[in-house]
């Protein structure tokens, strides 16, 4: 992303912190929403987990009060080239969840049912009949769970096409902008730069993955909060034969893969159990192990991926919380200030929903999705007696 003269000062209507998916999604659509935006990113806009994911654009499987917003998102996602004016290599080519053991069956027939209501339909295959609508699955498949409208989308290209648009929108979006300091006055918070530069503002959302957890315990607001490190990779070009995103449908961590095909012809592949990350180096670790653990499960699914060669795997920085969901929403202590971190591997079809109902809450203070769930008051301490 070019980069423009970089102010040393400026005050705008709202300081975002964080330059990821959901950072960038917000500074576009809160200039939409007609507030000024200044955008701060440490390093270049979409580098960590909004970059470096698995690139699944789903809704099934997902925690059910957390449908709303996907259903959001979904309905972004379909008009992102009008919205943003750039391609992201959207595919709504379907998601199937499989199972191999009938108590993983029963689960995603029950989730079928339950989703109902919100507004997700999903269709149910049992045995020969999930084989027979996808037949590249291996024949002992259980039950496979399918949801049409679903997808993937290529994440290397998502957080800076948002951050493109917004500062074609007129947002102030500054990579290399590392936050050395936050205060907060009467009237607003005062954002210090590693490169002396001085940004105001009387709202400050906190955006920075799994760097959050710090910005947030310096309000006061602290929380259980892990950094992950989600493996990935992806085997050598092959015909182009498998439309769905697949995801092995397992509560076993080292069983829970997933895949998809590029219609370039590579097989993208992660999941299963995650690696270490050293949030001062901003490095994730790499464990060749994962690699070698994810391989019997990939075969299960698609027996054919034996025969592939891998020819790179990377990993990525995430932030997990204690119960798996994200904070989002306003603070619960400090009037102006707004969380949108830690969503635990669950991201990246979020994003575009995240930025849309995040500006309805920096215009008007409220919005129409539910976010209670996801408040960051959950993990508030209990007062001494």
């Amino acid at each position: 992303m070019s980069q423009p003269v970089t102010p040393t000062t400026a005050r705008a209507d709202v300081i975002i912190v964080g330059g990821g998916l959901m950072g960038a999604a917000t500074a576009f659509f809160s200039r939409q929403r007609g507030l000024s935006v200044i955008l701060l990113e440490r390093d270049l806009v979409g580098q960590y987990a909004s970059g470096t994911n698995f690139g699944n654009v789903r809704r099934q499987g997902r925690f059910l009060p957390q449908l709303p917003l996907a259903n959001r998102s979904r309905v972004i996602w379909g008009r992102l080239p009008e919205l943003i004016g750039e391609d992201v290599e959207f595919l709504p080519s379907g998601h199937v969840r499989v199972a191999f053991k009938q108590q993983d069956s029963a689960r995603l027939e029950q989730y079928a049912q339950d989703c109902k209501p919100y507004g997700l339909e999903l269709e149910l295959y049992s045995g020969r009949k999930a084989v027979e609508r996808f037949p590249m699955l291996s024949p002992d498949v259980d039950c496979a769970s399918f949801s049409p409208l679903d997808g993937h989308a290529n994440p290397r290209l998502a957080a800076p096409a948002f951050g493109r648009a917004a500062r074609r929108a007129g947002a102030t979006v500054l990579e290399g902008a590392e936050v050395t300091n936050i205060t907060r006055t009467s009237e607003d918070f005062v954002v210090e730069t590693a490169k002396s530069q001085r940004f105001t503002a009387p709202l400050l959302q906190i955006s920075s993955g799994a760097w959050a957890q710090k910005m947030a315990a310096a309000f006061g607001e602290n929380l259980p909060f892990t950094p992950k490190a989600p493996q990935m990779g992806v085997t050598e070009p092959v015909p182009y034969r498998i439309q769905p995103v697949i995801g092995y449908a397992s509560w076993v961590e080292e069983e829970g893969v997933y895949l998809r095909q590029v219609k370039r012809g590579n097989i993208i592949f992660g999941g299963g159990q995650r690696g270490t990350v050293d949030l001062v180096a901003k490095r994730a670790r790499l464990d060749p192990l994962n690699t070698v653990r994810q391989m019997p499960h990939l075969e299960r699914i698609l027996p054919d991926f034996a025969r592939l060669r891998v020819i790179r795997t990377w990993a990525g920085i995430e932030g997990y919380t204690e119960d798996d969901l994200p904070v989002m929403g306003p603070s619960a202590r400090i009037p102006g200030l707004y969380y949108a971190f830690g969503f635990c591997g669950h991201g990246f079809q979020l994003g575009p929903g995240v930025g849309a109902t995040m500006a309805d809450l920096l215009a008007t203070g409220q919005t129409e999705i539910p976010l209670a769930p996801f408040s960051i008051a959950r993990f508030a301490q209990p007062s001494a007696q």
